[in-house]
Parts: structure tokens; sequence; C-alpha cells
């Protein structure tokens, strides 16, 4: 029987708008209910994914900010940090590389210092808690669990062709869009999947996932039931090979309610 199910959120649940479908906290409600726990995954922050979900924030938990935070009930139970000599080498890399822009997330905040746009524009979008200061500040003082960096000209001709070399011993990974994210190395939507199985006695045939691109295939891996969305990344695709309709047709809450229905164990 399934126990858990994560899913990521851009691309995956959330409809072309990048809103949740109709009949989301309805289907959670539900879930609850049977006993099963909800996870939105995603890159997002913790404070932006709280406010998204609050009509049933007392009922999920929540990985933020691509599996380096793990929250249930309010509390705090998995913050994955990067050491400061880390974060000041990674800023110096990605400094090097044209168009980009940095911005460190912790726990409560994402910290900026580019005035430039559409970049503020963007984290303005993703980032309900963001404030502008020195970089360097932050690293010093703040627990940062993830370097998130816009990249005006593309992640897959510019950055991703240059930061995975400089910063090897790190994850550096495109997230969608424009953006990609650096982390440690073992940080990721699958390692926290991990955490929350052993933190909550999960069998990995009692978990069920969603996602559509490659930062989610860690996360599917470490299920006995993966899904991706028609929509999602070809490779990805290929590699897990359980498709849901797209997310502008709700294949999440979908194949949720055939979970419910036991149609899928």
């Amino acid at each position: 029987m399934i126990k858990l199910i994560a899913s990521d959120l851009d691309g995956t649940l959330l409809d072309e708008n990048g809103t949740l479908p109709e009949g989301t906290f309805e289907a959670i409600a539900r879930l609850h209910e049977n006993g099963i726990l909800f996870c939105p995954a995603s890159g997002r922050q913790l404070s932006a994914l709280t406010e998204m979900f609050a009509p049933v924030a007392d009922q999920i938990l929540i990985m933020a900010e691509n599996g380096a935070i793990v929250s249930y009930g309010g509390k705090l139970l998995r913050c994955e940090c990067l050491p400061e000599k880390d974060i000041l080498r990674s800023l110096r890399a990605v400094a090097d590389v044209s168009d980009t822009h940095p911005l460190l997330c912790t726990p409560d905040c994402a910290y900026y210092e580019s005035d430039g746009q559409p970049f503020l524009t963007y984290v303005a979008a993703s980032y309900v808690s963001n404030a502008k200061r020195s970089l360097r500040d932050v690293a010093h003082a703040e627990r940062v669990c993830k370097i998130a960096v816009y990249d005006g000209l593309g992640p897959e001709t510019n950055g991703m062709k240059i930061l995975p070399n400089t910063l090897h011993d790190l994850r550096v990974i495109q997230s969608g869009g424009n953006w990609l994210d650096i982390s440690l190395k073992n940080t990721d939507k699958g390692q926290a999947l991990r955490f929350i199985r052993e933190k909550f006695g999960f069998a990995k045939e009692e978990c069920a996932a969603f996602g559509d691109h490659m930062n989610d295939f860690e996360m599917l891996s470490e299920c006995g039931h993966p899904f991706v969305t028609e929509n999602a990344y070809p490779p990805l695709k290929k590699r897990i090979g359980k498709v849901v309709p797209s997310n502008t047709e709700g294949g999440v809450l979908r194949a949720i309610d055939g979970i419910l229905q036991g149609k899928i164990r």
C-alpha cells in the first residue's frame, strides 16, 4: 500500500500558468484521510511552499530547495548547508560566466546583490521572501542551503557548459527554464526522500513520486512507483517509462485518484 506521494511542482503538478490545479487541496485531504502523506518537492523556498499549500500545511511534508530542506508541521527536519568556503568559490565561478545572477537561499530568505532585469522579476515571482544584501555577508552569517543562479543566456548553452567542470565537487544542475542550482554533492530530492523514508519508516514500495525534469530523477529512483508527466524532459521519460497525462491535463491529480481507488498499490 502506498503511504507517501511526492510530487514536483513546476511542469508536473502545477498547470501551464504555474498554479495548483482545481481540486488539489481536496485530493490532499482525501490522501490524509486515508493515511497517505503528500509531499510537494520543489526547488522553491520553504516559505513560498508553506504559503502555496496553506490550507493543508498541517497535513503535509514539504521538500524545499530541491531537497536541501524538509519540513513537517512547521518544524525543520533536514537542512543541508554549504560551507562558507564553497559558497565564496561558487560565487567567484558564477561571476566568470556571462549574464548570470546568483541568489543565496537560506531556510528563511533568498538574498541577492544584482539589480539586473529580468532577474529581479523572476526572483519576486519565485521567492516570496527575498532581500538585497551583501552575498559575502550572507555566506558568513547565514545557513545557505542552495545557490540559485539565473542564467540570462540559458543554462544549456552557457552556465551548464562551464560550472559543472569548475565546481566538480559540488552538485550543479539545471532546475528548469533559465535557472541552475548549486548545492552539496549529496543534496538532491532523492537524498531527501531517502531521509523521509527512514524518518517515517516507509518502504520503497510504499512510495510514489511524480516529476518532469532531471532534477527529479533521484527522487523518482527512490520510489517503488515513479511517474513522469507526458510533457516531461524526453531523456527522463525514456529512463522512467511510466507516464501520466501532462501537467496541463491534471495528470498528477488523475494518478492520485487512481491510487485512492486502489488501482496503484
